[in-house]
C-alpha cells in the first residue's frame, strides 16, 4: 500500500468512527482527531490529497477539511 493510500485509509477509518454522530458533531470530531493526533507532515500530505481532488477520501473527511489545522511551512 502506498503512503498516500495508507493516509486515505487512516482518515477514512477516523471518519467511519465519527459517522454515527449527528452531522456537525461528526465533522468536528473527525477534524479534532486529525488535529490532535496527526503530526504536521501527515496533515500536510492530507492537504495535498484534498487539493488533488480527494480521491478515495470519505465525504466526511472532505467536509472536515475546513476545520483541520493545516501546517503553513515544511517545518510545521
Amino acid at each position: 500500500m502506498s503512503a498516500d493510500a495508507k493516509l486515505v485509509y487512516m482518515a477514512n477509518q477516523i471518519a467511519s468512527f465519527f459517522q454515527a454522530m449527528p452531522g456537525d458533531e461528526a465533522v468536528t470530531g473527525t477534524a479534532k482527531h486529525i488535529n490532535d493526533f496527526w503530526d504536521p507532515r501527515m496533515r500536510r500530505k492530507l492537504r495535498v490529497i484534498l487539493d488533488g481532488g480527494g480521491k478515495g477520501l470519505s465525504p466526511l473527511v472532505i467536509s472536515a477539511a475546513d476545520q483541520i489545522r493545516w501546517p503553513e511551512t515544511a517545518e510545521g
